[in-house]
């Protein structure tokens, strides 16, 4: 990883940090991924070869980076998304300086609605970190997406464990798919796409 990009990640680190500590209001909190996570994240992508990489939750631009830079390793590419105009517009300028641009495709729109309208097996590896009541709505669109054999990370795992709850039982009855929680920062729940199975 180069200096210049190194130093952005450590100052997003240090305004997320400082942000969600003043500030109460949930749309104007950074809510980042630890830098374990990122690391964690950044070897998944380089490992699974995850060239297609769909992020849920852009934040103001934090996790994506991480992604980003491990696409620019494999000639990848990550598409993330975010609601909230604010955050977008963070992480737009934040993608602009880290030099990263070309790797990431940023878009404004409701996750589900794009989960909808995306081909079959589009994604090789999906992130999921946003709101945590919308997952079980999503998962029959998340299971569409994901390529056989891809993989699904989804944040908040242990942070979160009653809201996440119902979630990972859904996934982890499914038998296309095999999953495990690593104690990686808020903890991540993995679970990947078994080989044999039609989308």
């Amino acid at each position: 990883m180069d200096e210049s990009l190194r130093e952005l990640l450590t100052e997003l680190e240090q305004f997320g940090q400082e942000n969600d500590a003043a500030i109460a209001d949930r749309p104007h909190r950074m809510l980042n991924i630890t830098r374990d996570t990122g690391e964690f994240l950044s070897v998944l992508t380089q490992a699974t070869n995850a060239t297609r990489v769909l992020e849920i939750g852009t934040s103001n631009g934090y996790s994506t980076l991480w992604f980003a830079q491990a696409a620019q390793k494999i000639s990848g590419h990550v598409t993330t998304v975010e609601l909230s105009e604010y955050k977008f517009d963070l992480a737009a300028t934040n993608f602009e300086r880290s030099g990263l641009s070309d790797y990431i495709t940023p878009l404004q729109c409701n996750a589900g609605k794009l989960l909808e309208s995306v081909d079959d097996s589009s994604f090789d590896l999906l992130f999921l970190d946003s709101n945590r009541s919308e997952y079980v709505q999503w998962w029959p669109n998340i299971k569409r997406v994901l390529r056989e054999g891809g993989l699904l990370v989804v944040d908040n795992a242990t942070s979160h464990a009653d809201e996440m709850a119902s979630f990972m039982a859904l996934v982890s009855a499914d038998p296309e798919f095999t999953t495990c929680t690593v104690p990686v920062g808020k903890g991540e729940f993995l679970a990947t796409r078994c080989f044999g199975f039609s989308a």
